[in-house]
């Protein structure tokens, strides 16, 4: 559905001497090249600190790791989002208390979060789906009344905006994805966490690396989740084009709800389209429609040669896995 193409070949020359001095340093492993994105991603994002690692999804891992987030602990968030937010929740024995998202945005709806709160909630994981920052506000008033942490998934939202201020900056923490497809994609899997809590900041930089603050000497139980130098240098070459890039998908947007409203097919009700909010950018990782005949539509563009994907087909609430939560379509 994607073609990264055209992207590489307006920035070839600049990623080629990237690679050249990463290449040429031997130095592969964070590294001064990782120092200086995460500089420069702690800035874009308009906070502290910033730590690279492996993936978005050990983005979301250790961030949550590093709140100190276990066994038996709930962490309400959404069931509509990519597995990756709920398997970080399951894979340290806590829980994942879904709660239903506004039909709109497709983010999760803040006026039921506070139903799901229980005296054993930890967490708040709002996801800033397709590039659109959830309705913050009322989730962070929330959060400080129940002593709760938020962590932000922000995979998809790289760019975008809450009332000013950047994702990556409105909870304890946020995680980003370097994915090949999303807004800002590496060669490869790569991820950053964002905080203001140099506590936090801290704890990061061991559990990324096997827990160890200093080489060899391992205060806790990381993970292995480094960010390679080879990824960190052709990000940073893409940094400076990322808020232009996402100016294209917005000019884009708008041209599809043009042409959505001028085929008449708003009018039927057949096609509805996504809503952007009023209280910031939407950077438009993707371009998501509701339609009645959604499988038809999709073969009738995939015969006039338009890529398409269902994001997403099942909900997580009803996975295989998820099972043991009891919950039921409904």
């Amino acid at each position: 559905m994607l073609d990264l193409k055209a992207q590489h070949e307006s920035i070839s020359v600049e990623l080629g001497e990237a690679i050249k001095r990463v290449m040429e340093s031997q130095q592969f492993i964070l590294g001064p090249e990782v120092k200086e994105l995460e500089r420069e991603i702690a800035e874009y994002c308009q906070v502290r600190y910033a730590v690279g690692c492996a993936s978005g999804s050990d983005a979301l891992l250790l961030s949550l790791m590093a709140l100190g987030v276990g066994e038996g602990d709930e962490v309400i968030t959404t069931p509509f989002t990519f597995f990756a937010t709920a398997g970080s929740i399951a894979r340290l024995g806590a829980v994942p208390v879904f709660v239903d998202i506004e039909p709109g945005s497709f983010n999760v709806d803040p006026g039921l979060v506070e139903r799901a709160v229980s005296s054993k909630t930890r967490a708040i994981m709002p996801v800033h789906l397709f590039g659109q920052c959830a309705n913050m506000g009322p989730i962070i008033k929330l959060a400080s009344e129940y002593g709760l942490a938020i962590i932000e998934d922000a995979a998809q939202a790289l760019g975008s905006s809450y009332m000013g201020r950047r994702a990556g900056g409105l909870g304890s923490v946020a995680a980003f994805s370097f994915y090949p497809s999303k807004n800002l994609g590496g060669a490869g899997d790569g991820g950053i966490i964002t905080t203001d809590d140099l506590e936090i900041a801290e704890s990061l930089r061991a559990l990324r690396a096997h827990g160890a603050r200093k080489k060899y000497f391992h205060e806790t139980v990381g993970i292995n989740s480094r960010l390679d130098s080879l990824q960190a240098a052709i990000l940073r070459v893409k940094l400076p084009y990322l808020d232009e890039w996402a100016g294209g998908r917005r000019r884009n947007a708008e041209l599809y709800r043009t042409l959505f409203a001028e085929s008449g097919a708003l009018e039927s009700g057949n096609i509805v389209l996504p809503v952007e909010e009023e209280w910031g950018e939407h950077v438009y990782n993707q371009f998501v429609v509701r339609c009645r005949d959604r499988d038809s539509l999709r073969e009738y563009l995939k015969e006039n040669g338009i890529g398409t994907e269902i994001y997403y087909p099942l909900a997580l609430h009803l996975q295989q896995c998820f099972d043991y939560l009891g919950i039921e379509s409904g």
